[in-house]
């Protein structure tokens, strides 16, 4: 198993925790491929009702590894970003119950890969952002994730503003499901029912519900075509480059826009 995770079996349970504190859990194409792996040892497990996605150390997951996209291809980028958006589109799909644990901080990818479960909790510190547009960027893949779980105007909302959600603000719009101090209790209501649904029920209930709202067949294509065309841009680069270089926000940068204030 990658070591960018860890997979643990617990009953009825297979709990994946994204593991590299040293990235804030940040998204590459190879943590991609992980999550898809355990998703594979889900499927083929007959004990495994349920599949939990949990951070750790306050972090959930950060969205995409800005210093490693760095250093990418576009070629790279349009494969991870086409691999990213199955993923989700996996966790949506797959005929296990899915649950993300948040436990603190949320953002750009990570949101869109909470909002692909089928089900969402979280502590009372967790956060949610998409601060792609400070990037020069916009959070392409995760919009069609968000707008199913959330709606239209939130997902909207976050992207314009890239300010972060509170847990108890993404419950009121619909985001999160609940929110608890230990979520853990949560998990444990949805667990002792979940054992007595067998997995085809889970699948066809997602089948039949996609059916019933499905997703075009070529958002995934607007969405990478969206993504490649913005981090082309000289500006997006730039504010990769430096990133990576030194640890630089866009918005930390001389030459970032201000806001005057008025007398």
């Amino acid at each position: 198993m990658d070591p960018r995770i860890t997979v643990r079996e617990d009953g009825a349970l297979l709990r994946i925790t994204l593991d590299r504190p040293d990235r804030r859990n940040a998204m590459d194409a190879a943590l991609v491929d992980a999550l898809d792996a355990a998703l594979d040892r889900a499927e083929r497990s007959p004990d495994c009702r349920i599949v939990v996605l949990q951070g750790r150390d306050g972090i959930f997951c950060t969205g995409m590894d800005i210093a490693g996209a760095a250093q990418d291809t576009p070629a790279d980028d349009e494969h991870t970003a086409r691999r990213f958006f199955a993923l989700m589109t996996r966790l949506a799909t797959v005929p296990r119950i899915v649950v993300a644990l948040v436990d603190g901080q949320t953002t750009g990818g990570g949101v869109g890969l909470a909002a692909a479960c089928d089900l969402m909790f979280a502590a009372p510190r967790s956060s949610f952002g998409l601060p792609e547009g400070l990037w020069g960027l916009l959070p392409c893949c995760v919009l069609p994730f968000l707008i199913r779980r959330a709606g239209r105007q939130t997902a909207y909302t976050m992207s314009l503003t890239t300010l972060p959600l509170s847990a108890a603000d993404a419950e009121r719009r619909g985001l999160v499901d609940a929110v608890d101090d230990d979520p853990e209790t949560l998990l444990r209501r949805v667990a002792f029912r979940a054992g007595k649904v067998a997995p085809d029920v889970v699948g066809d209930l997602k089948t039949y519900l996609t059916r019933l709202r499905p997703m075009p067949p070529e958002t995934e294509d607007i969405a990478v075509a969206e993504l490649m065309r913005l981090t082309a841009s000289d500006r997006v680069r730039r504010n990769f480059d430096a990133f990576a270089a030194d640890g630089t926000f866009p918005w930390q940068s001389s030459t970032a826009p201000t806001t005057r204030s008025s007398d």
